[in-house]
């Protein structure tokens, strides 16, 4: 599992998290909310050491992703993949390429396989026959399905989404939070969701937890939080713009 040890961050004096505590069991799906700014993609950043946290710690398989060497990091890494918010796509290379590049820089499988591997896990995504096409050439929607395909080339045990559906019109928005289940469900990956979109929070997260000024402010299952008395939470769940503390 992941583990999240009091995690504290700030950016020029600015603190972002505070002592933040989490614990992602094996084979959730976990969805992290609050408002733009709370620190919900930083915190993301942190489980795969592309930030270290000012104070505490981040434990992955029991193993502190924090006190790494560069090697066992890398290491570590091909255990999560990651879908980014903006798709994170190369603009020169073709879909394909963009899909192995990951399996290509490790060396996971023979040449010859590439391109069959690359064929299922779009068909995974429920894209066909556009492994020559270039970014430039696809809808926001197709850019999110090739990075989800890209990041599930490399077998992740955990999945981390930043904002799967910001962007998207509702239809397609929908069809993303199918896929996070359907990945979920059939290949057993643990998923990690940043969202601030509620209808998907509640649609593939079986926990919820909510970041505000810094730490955790409740978690708890989908019907917990509908429930809450907390009022940051209901404020935010039900789009009240005037946080009370």
């Amino acid at each position: 599992m992941i583990e999240i040890k009091k995690v504290s961050k700030s950016f020029d004096e600015q603190p972002v998290l505070n002592g933040v505590e989490l614990i992602i069991e094996d084979g959730s799906s976990h969805v992290i909310i609050g408002r733009s700014g709370c620190g919900k993609s930083v915190l993301l950043k942190h489980i795969v050491g592309l930030l270290k946290p000012d104070e505490g710690d981040i434990w992955v398989d029991n193993v502190s992703v924090v006190s790494m060497r560069r090697r066992e990091l890398y290491k570590t890494r091909v255990k999560i993949g990651m879908l980014f918010q903006g798709s994170a796509l190369f603009d020169s290379m073709n879909v394909e390429e963009n899909i192995s590049l990951g399996v290509r820089e490790h060396r996971m499988f023979p040449h010859d396989e590439i391109s069959d591997r690359v064929a299922a896990k779009l068909e995974l995504v429920d894209l066909h026959g556009i492994q020559k096409k270039f970014p430039s050439e696809l809808s926001g929607g197709m850019k999110k399905r090739v990075s989800l395909a890209r990041a599930l080339m490399m077998e992740p045990k955990y999945m981390l989404y930043d904002e799967p559906t910001t962007g998207l019109d509702p239809v397609m928005a929908d069809a993303i939070n199918d896929l996070i289940i359907s990945v979920r469900d059939r290949l057993g990956v643990t998923s990690i969701v940043v969202t601030h979109d509620m209808a998907s929070a509640y649609k593939v997260g079986d926990h919820i937890s909510m970041l505000h000024e810094g730490l955790v402010n409740f978690s708890g299952t989908p019907d917990e939080i509908r429930k809450s008395k907390n009022r940051v939470v209901q404020n935010f769940i039900t789009g009240n713009q005037v946080v009370v503390a």
